[in-house]
Protein backbone atom coordinates (compact mmCIF):
# COMPACT_ATOMS: atom_id res chain seq x y z
CA UNK A 1 0.00 0.00 0.00
CA UNK A 2 1.39 3.16 -0.98
CA UNK A 3 0.23 7.23 -0.49
CA UNK A 4 -0.68 8.46 -4.34
CA UNK A 5 -1.46 12.15 -4.84
CA UNK A 6 -5.36 12.24 -6.23
CA UNK A 7 -5.84 16.22 -6.02
CA UNK A 8 -5.21 19.20 -4.46
CA UNK A 9 -7.10 20.56 -1.40
CA UNK A 10 -8.20 23.39 -3.25
CA UNK A 11 -10.52 21.79 -5.91
CA UNK A 12 -12.53 20.42 -3.45
CA UNK A 13 -14.12 22.85 -1.40
CA UNK A 14 -15.97 21.84 2.01
CA UNK A 15 -18.98 20.20 1.21
CA UNK A 16 -18.35 19.05 -1.88
CA UNK A 17 -16.86 15.84 -3.35
CA UNK A 18 -14.72 14.35 -6.37
CA UNK A 19 -14.44 11.83 -8.78
CA UNK A 20 -10.86 10.40 -9.09
CA UNK A 21 -8.98 7.36 -11.02
CA UNK A 22 -5.70 5.96 -9.89
CA UNK A 23 -4.75 2.67 -10.86
CA UNK A 24 -8.27 1.62 -12.32
CA UNK A 25 -9.74 2.25 -8.71
CA UNK A 26 -12.55 4.92 -8.61
CA UNK A 27 -12.92 7.21 -5.80
CA UNK A 28 -15.03 9.65 -4.21
CA UNK A 29 -13.12 12.31 -2.49
CA UNK A 30 -15.16 14.53 0.17
CA UNK A 31 -14.63 17.28 1.60
CA UNK A 32 -16.34 17.46 5.05
CA UNK A 33 -15.82 20.20 7.62
CA UNK A 34 -12.65 20.49 6.42
CA UNK A 35 -11.38 16.84 6.61
CA UNK A 36 -11.20 14.60 3.64
CA UNK A 37 -12.35 10.91 3.42
CA UNK A 38 -12.25 8.53 0.51
CA UNK A 39 -14.24 5.94 -0.57
CA UNK A 40 -15.21 3.85 -3.61
CA UNK A 41 -17.26 5.81 -5.99
CA UNK A 42 -19.67 3.09 -7.25
CA UNK A 43 -22.59 2.33 -5.61
CA UNK A 44 -22.78 -1.13 -3.97
CA UNK A 45 -26.74 -1.53 -5.44
CA UNK A 46 -26.35 -0.59 -9.27
CA UNK A 47 -22.44 0.92 -9.53
CA UNK A 48 -24.11 3.92 -10.49
CA UNK A 49 -20.88 6.95 -9.98
CA UNK A 50 -21.51 8.60 -6.37
CA UNK A 51 -20.15 11.46 -6.87
CA UNK A 52 -22.89 12.41 -9.39
CA UNK A 53 -25.06 12.10 -6.17
CA UNK A 54 -25.52 14.94 -3.42
CA UNK A 55 -23.34 15.19 -0.06
CA UNK A 56 -25.49 16.23 2.44
CA UNK A 57 -22.90 17.00 5.75
CA UNK A 58 -21.70 13.21 5.55
CA UNK A 59 -23.71 11.38 3.67
CA UNK A 60 -23.60 10.98 -0.25
CA UNK A 61 -27.09 10.17 -2.20
CA UNK A 62 -26.49 7.75 -5.11
CA UNK A 63 -28.25 9.51 -8.11
CA UNK A 64 -29.85 6.51 -9.50
CA UNK A 65 -31.88 4.74 -6.59
CA UNK A 66 -31.70 6.85 -3.69
CA UNK A 67 -29.14 4.11 -1.26
CA UNK A 68 -27.42 6.63 1.19
CA UNK A 69 -23.75 5.63 2.79
CA UNK A 70 -21.72 7.49 5.34
CA UNK A 71 -18.38 8.93 3.55
CA UNK A 72 -16.43 9.16 7.04
CA UNK A 73 -17.05 5.19 7.25
CA UNK A 74 -18.25 3.51 4.29
CA UNK A 75 -21.32 2.39 5.50
CA UNK A 76 -24.66 2.10 3.90
CA UNK A 77 -27.20 4.05 5.41
CA UNK A 78 -30.30 3.40 3.21
CA UNK A 79 -31.29 1.03 -0.05
CA UNK A 80 -30.26 -2.13 -0.65
CA UNK A 81 -26.34 -1.65 -0.34
CA UNK A 82 -23.26 -2.80 1.40
CA UNK A 83 -20.61 -0.85 2.83
CA UNK A 84 -18.11 0.78 0.52
CA UNK A 85 -14.56 0.60 0.85
CA UNK A 86 -12.50 3.50 2.16
CA UNK A 87 -9.35 4.71 1.74
CA UNK A 88 -6.89 6.63 4.08
CA UNK A 89 -6.20 10.21 3.39
CA UNK A 90 -3.61 12.58 4.47
CA UNK A 91 -2.97 16.08 3.41
CA UNK A 92 0.58 17.71 2.58
CA UNK A 93 0.29 21.14 2.03
CA UNK A 94 -2.10 21.48 -0.75
CA UNK A 95 -1.69 18.08 -1.96
CA UNK A 96 -4.28 15.53 -0.99
CA UNK A 97 -3.35 11.32 -0.92
CA UNK A 98 -5.21 8.33 -1.01
CA UNK A 99 -3.58 5.03 0.26
CA UNK A 100 -4.62 2.32 -1.93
Amino acid sequence: MTFVRVAEANEIPIGEMKHVEVEGTEILLANVGGKFFAVGDRCTHLSSLLSNGSLNNTIVTCPRHFASFDVTTGKAISGPSQRLPTYEVKVEGENVFVNL
